[in-house]
């Protein structure tokens, strides 16, 4: 767990969903919010089929989940997403960035008290990185990716399964 001077997880208060304009969480307003130019509530939720078949995964292959435990499921891991895309996206705000990207996420995990998770993150987002330089060089591109390339920024899914 995280040392005292960082923020816990549990001691923090809620994200603020009325933030700054551009941010993640006021493209994805606050819950229950449907006016006003912010989106639906369904367009702020991942999928449900996705969010179903990540669980199926780790559950046994006769595990039944009902709708109601999807929704919630659904529902949390949403917002987990806002919170600790919020706290990148603050720290990119106070730094003058416009774009959020893979070290900004790895960062706000283990200030929020994510150090479990921030650890492995960035161990994927270096080996993936070093995959795309792989790539770019045999696409021709080289490996260097210009100073305006926005492509490290970019996770894609796990497709190892």
């Amino acid at each position: 767990m995280a040392d005292s001077s960082r923020k816990s997880n549990r001691d923090a208060p809620p994200h603020d969903h009325a933030a700054a304009p551009g941010t993640s969480a006021a493209l994805h307003g606050a819950p229950g919010d449907h006016g006003g130019g912010n989106f639906k509530e369904q367009d702020r939720l991942l999928p449900i089929a996705n969010v179903g078949r990540i669980m199926k995964r780790i559950l046994p292959p006769n595990a039944k989940v009902s709708k109601e435990v999807k929704e919630t499921v659904q529902e949390c891991v949403s917002e987990f997403i806002s919170f600790v895309t919020g706290e990148a996206s603050d720290k990119c705000h106070k730094e003058k960035r416009k774009t959020v990207n893979g070290d900004d996420i790895c960062w706000a995990l283990g200030t929020l008290g994510f150090d479990d998770y921030a650890a492995p993150m960035n161990r994927y987002l270096q080996k993936y990185r070093e995959i795309e330089g792989d790539r770019a060089a045999v696409r021709g591109g080289g490996g260097a990716s210009s100073a305006g390339d926005d492509s490290r920024d970019h996770v894609a899914p796990d497709r190892s399964n």
